[in-house]
């Protein structure tokens, strides 16, 4: 918002209270993002890697011998007669169960203890905590994939990264300030002095990984993500030769809020069952089933936990997948996807993290530690990163209303010296954020927009915005 006051303040810094005023307006819209992502990014971290809702983190006493997977089918069916079975995944290590989906009247997820087939748990795939979290987090449960909840959620986003970069330059020692000042608060200041320093340090603590969770999360966003970097980044089907690909993508394997496909590979073409291509996994003759598929498996290296899905029709193939994504490990770097003609147990594609284009590969990393998938210090400093959110925005929120003036209907926006320049290196700063960031550079032309047709032409709305 660039609306000048009249009796702004002389001989100061002038581009300091442009970025002041630039920082204050777009913490106006983004702090009510940034307070619902961190506290709803904090809860899934919690519903996912400390507390699956799916059961497959119980503990169970290890048995001399695990169950085929052909029993413990058996037993999931005989408590959901008629139901089938379409994924098997395999247990963590020998004290903790195995899931399957079964496809009943609405697709169920079972918690099976692998030695003696006794059900654990029992919970609808849809409809979980995590989902309905992921949902707001993502699209403010009013539509994701270039609706207006994930527009909304990317503005903010685009925002946030106007938002650091001027706080970054206010927090900058100036004056008698040091590089103290920017990282341990001043205790001993009263008033808005004590919480200018909380905010500012807690700001800058928080900056260090602000900019790294803003671009992992808009490299999910509807605009930013999928139409200009996931699909420059998307792996490349036609590195399989000759082998027949389908109309479906990768993407239609994610059948929750819970991503189960690697990010480089959601655009990435399924390939079909049907051909003779392909590398011989199963022995010729060998029918391909849970047990026989689980046994390649092992066989390509697949150890501890694994996700087998099976063919969906008859022209879709068996798959193969260990990714951090879906929580099968806590390195992205062992990510690692397979699919299995179902007629002739042929490999046809074999995936892994290192056959990644660059930007698919700092996605699985990033993705990894974004959602606090790479161990206890990843979850812990995903805690810590949100507790910073919730303070500095809080400490922002009180600062400015110890700044407002009582008993005038102002915004109590901070002031900007009319003769502000055009300084060339902020105009270039701000036109490569833009064009890197195209809904950035979008809404701050919408602001400009509606201040000067809609702001400087009526004083009264001038001087409750100032």
């Amino acid at each position: 918002m660039a609306t000048v006051e009249p009796n702004a303040p002389t001989g100061v810094n002038k581009l300091y209270f442009a970025a002041w005023r630039w920082h204050f307006y777009a913490g106006l819209y983004v702090i009510p993002f940034l307070l619902m992502l961190a506290v709803t990014g904090a809860l899934i971290v919690w519903f996912t890697a400390v507390s699956s809702e799916y059961g497959e983190m119980q503990t169970i006493v290890a048995g001399d011998k695990t169950l085929t997977v052909a029993e413990q089918i058996t037993a999931a069916i005989a408590a959901h007669p008629g139901a089938t079975v379409d994924k098997y995944v395999t247990p963590y290590d020998a004290t903790t169960p195995a899931l399957l989906r079964v496809q009943a009247d609405e697709p169920l997820m079972l918690a099976m203890n692998p030695y003696t087939a006794e059900i654990l748990s029992t919970r609808a795939e849809a409809g979980t905590w995590n989902e309905w979290l992921t949902n707001l987090h993502g699209e403010l449960l009013i539509g994701g994939n270039g609706g207006w909840g994930d527009l909304l959620i990317e503005i903010a986003a685009s925002l946030g990264m106007l938002m650091l970069a001027t706080g970054l330059y206010l927090a900058w020692p100036r004056g008698d300030k040091t590089f103290r000042d920017m990282f341990v608060p001043n205790f001993a200041a009263k008033g808005r002095a004590w919480w200018k320093s909380i905010h500012l340090t807690t700001g800058t603590w928080m900056s260090l990984v602000l900019a790294f969770f803003l671009l992992s999360g808009l490299a999910w966003a509807g605009i930013w993500g999928g139409k200009f970097v996931q699909p420059w980044s998307t792996f490349p089907a036609e590195k399989w030769d000759a082998v027949p690909l389908s109309d479906d993508t990768h993407a239609a394997m994610n059948h929750t809020a819970r991503e189960e496909v690697p990010w480089t590979l959601e655009l990435t073409p399924l390939p079909e069952s049907g051909s003779q291509t392909g590398v011989q996994l199963l022995p010729e003759g060998t029918p391909a089933s849970f047990d026989t598929i689980l046994a390649g498996a092992r066989a390509l290296g697949f150890d501890a936990r694994v996700q087998i899905v099976a063919p969906g029709d008859d022209k879709g193939v068996w798959s193969l997948s260990r990714d951090s994504m879906s929580y099968d490990s806590t390195d992205p770097t062992a990510d690692r996807t397979v699919h299995i003609d179902q007629y002739t147990g042929k490999i046809l594609a074999d995936v892994r993290y290192d056959d990644y284009p660059v930007v698919g590969k700092a996605m699985a990393v990033g993705i990894a530690l974004h959602e606090g998938q790479m161990g206890w210090w990843n979850i812990a400093l995903n805690w810590a990163f949100c507790a910073l959110i919730v303070v500095s925005c809080a400490a922002g929120l009180v600062m400015w209303w110890k700044r407002r003036p009582a008993g005038v209907a102002r915004l109590a926006a901070p002031p900007v010296p009319a003769d502000m320049p055009m300084v060339k290196g902020v105009v270039l700063i701000a036109l490569l954020l833009s064009l890197a960031f195209p809904v950035l550079g979008l809404t701050l032309l919408g602001v400009l927009a509606v201040d000067l047709l809609i702001v400087s032409p009526f004083p009264a709305l001038k001087r409750l915005l100032s």
